[in-house]
């Protein structure tokens, strides 16, 4: 009679456990309470919450949560969850308890907060709002005038990251053509992992008249280094070896570089893309920390070869790797051109060319009747051979007609002689 005494009680514990089981799990789809959201310096987003009531202290707690479109999905004991987001649309979290950490027993019954985006026309807001990281010294905003904005509006930025205590407002507000910008000093961010951190970005005007614009910028991301510094030259076993420094605050396998040669005598330029260099030549002084050296083949000893060098970073430690930097100052190796020559020639040959030029005006005369021989004239000839007898012929001429006219006068005079002694 013990036994069977016995498996009646351990049926009824089951029966009871399973009991409770069925009564506990109504509780898991009990909401949270008292869910609110806030805004915390520019762009950090805190939503906060309670613990639902009624939960069995039997229950381990953690919260379901996630953003609109089921993103970001996270299981955590935690009654807060905050988000580094822009301002620019509207963004929602959804969260609800659940008495496991498996995601498979997430709670269906979720509760929902949204923050809205700021007042205002959208069309007045700025647009293309973008940030550079120059040189890990400098951050440089730029952006566009909105459509439905007024020329003269009076733009205020201002930007936060957590080595600050506060808001900040950028001063130096300037105009470059249609773009706007602003740029102000980021060298407190110290923190070996600055790359985990970000720096938050407002733009709004002075009268309140236009939408205020939201941009973060990660640090690991839109970082300008400095151009590099060419250090040594030198050519070995007929290939030419370059040796440059590093920007500051940059790490070698965190950058890619390009190296350029141009050659004075094919007047070309090859470009080399490098990932990877190290100095392996004893003319170096070393392999310094923070020194790179490079081999470019095929280059001409015996030429002026001028070099110069820039750099970005690359994904193995930023995301992102397509800015450039300055092209670095230009080194030069190889024998000069000597400009003596080029001097003389260029002053020898005007005098060469005014020289012959007066020498051919000079003997213009000669050369044309060397080169171009006068036709004879026939007529000239003609007359040569007989102008004696023409002119014998003209003076006859003149003779008779003298004669001719002397006579005519003698007997006019006779004439009248005769009448006048006829009269008397």
């Amino acid at each position: 009679m013990e036994r069977p005494a016995r498996l009646c009680g351990l049926w009824a514990l089951l029966l009871s456990a399973g009991g409770g089981g069925r009564a506990a799990r109504p509780e898991f789809q009990l909401p949270v309470t008292n869910l609110s959201v806030s805004v915390e310096n520019l762009c950090t987003v805190i939503w906060t919450w309670n613990p639902p009531e009624g939960v069995s202290p039997n229950c381990s707690l953690s919260y379901f949560s996630h953003f609109g479109n089921k993103q970001d999905k996270k299981i955590a004991p935690e009654t807060h969850r905050s988000k580094e987001v822009p301002l620019n649309e509207r963004i929602c979290l959804q969260v609800g308890p659940q008495c496991s950490t498996n995601e498979s027993d997430s709670p269906s019954n979720l509760e929902e907060k949204c923050i809205s985006p700021p007042e205002g026309d959208p069309e007045s807001a700025v647009t293309e709002l973008q940030c550079i990281w120059h040189y890990m010294k400098l951050m440089n905003c730029t952006w566009l005038p909105g459509r439905k904005t007024s020329p003269d509006t009076n733009y205020i930025l201002y930007y936060w990251h957590s080595s600050l205590g506060k808001i900040l407002q950028c001063k130096n507000i300037y105009k470059e053509g249609q773009h706007i910008g602003c740029s102000f000093a980021l060298t407190e961010v110290k923190d070996s992992s600055f790359e985990k951190h970000s720096v938050q970005v407002m733009v709004k005007d002075n009268a309140g008249k236009i939408r205020p614009s939201f941009h973060i910028v990660p640090l690991s991301s839109h970082v300008k280094p400095d151009p590099p510094h060419i250090k040594k030259l030198f050519f070995h076993n007929g290939d030419l070896y370059v040796q440059w420094k590093n920007p500051q605050n940059f790490y070698s396998r965190c950058l890619s570089y390009q190296v350029e040669v141009n050659n004075s005598q094919t007047e070309t330029h090859d470009i080399f893309y490098v990932e990877e260099a190290k100095c392996q030549n004893s003319e170096f002084e070393g392999n310094l920390e923070g020194t790179i050296c490079f081999m470019v083949p095929g280059v001409l000893p015996d030429t002026l070869n001028t070099v110069r060098i820039r750099v970005k970073t690359n994904k193995l430690c930023y995301e992102d790797d397509k800015i450039w930097s300055n092209w670095s100052q230009e080194m030069s190796i190889g024998k000069k051109d000597n400009p003596t020559l080029y001097i003389t020639m260029l002053l020898t040959i005007p005098v060469i060319l005014a020289v012959a030029v007066m020498i051919l005006l000079l003997y213009l005369k000669r050369l044309k009747i060397i080169i171009f021989p006068p036709i004879p004239d026939p007529g000239k000839i003609f007359k040569e051979m007989f102008g004696d007898q023409n002119d014998d012929t003209l003076h006859w001429k003149k003779y008779d007609i003298y004669e001719k006219q002397t006579k005519e006068e003698t007997d006019s005079v006779v004439l009248i002689e005769n009448l006048k002694r006829a009269s008397q």
